[in-house]
């Protein structure tokens, strides 16, 4: 506050009355924003710095791909032979044994642990 305040007794003396007027007028909120303003919970001046080294340095933008979808052929068509893609997790065959077991399981959930439906 006493910097932004300083800076406007400075433009206004050593300046003519109408530019000083409209260099305070720039001066006096920019010094209030500093001190009090918060975007994002986080101080102007952070905004501020921010903003600067955005428009200053070279930017790199990465899209995100789009996943191809599996097609599906059309005579491949019995429930009970359908096959689910199951994403390699790790290097554990154990690992993936269960994970494999569960996704059968969430595809099933009227199937017991014997493999005939129960009601």
């Amino acid at each position: 506050m006493a910097g932004g305040a300083g800076m406007s007794f400075i433009i206004y003396t050593y300046l003519p009355f109408y530019l000083a007027l409209l260099l305070i007028v720039i001066v006096i909120p920019l010094a209030l924003a500093l001190a009090f303003y918060k975007v994002n919970n986080k101080p102007f001046i952070d905004f501020l710095e921010s903003a600067f080294l955005f428009y200053t340095k070279q930017n790199l933008y990465i899209w995100k791909r789009e996943e191809k979808k599996p097609t599906v052929k059309a005579g491949a068509g019995s429930a009970s032979g359908r096959q689910v893609y199951v994403p390699r997790l790790s290097d554990s065959k154990l690992k993936e044994l269960s994970w494999s077991l569960d996704i059968n399981e969430n595809l099933n959930p009227l199937t017991g642990e014997d493999g005939r439906k129960t009601k």
